[in-house]
């Protein structure tokens, strides 16, 4: 005993009388808009590891140059 075709169209007839077409058409873009981000940021997602484990080596990297620049300072200075 599922909907049928009738039905669903007396539902959709007393939502519109209930919330106005200008209300369901705000909820409709903006529900749109969040589906696109979810899907902008799953096509995001898959591409950042990728790049933090680049930015990961630069920053170590990076630390052993200043952690051995900190050393020969110290030792100057003695």
């Amino acid at each position: 005993m599922g909907l049928s075709t009738t039905h669903l169209l007396i539902f959709l007839a007393i939502i519109v009388v209930i919330f106005g077409t200008k209300k369901l058409r705000n909820i409709g873009s903006d529900l749109g808009g969040a589906v696109k981000g979810f899907k902008d940021g799953m096509k995001d997602g898959g591409e950042k590891p990728a790049e933090a484990a680049a930015t990961a080596q630069q920053v170590a990297a990076n630390t052993a140059a200043v952690k051995e620049t900190i050393d020969v300072e110290a030792k100057a200075k003695h």
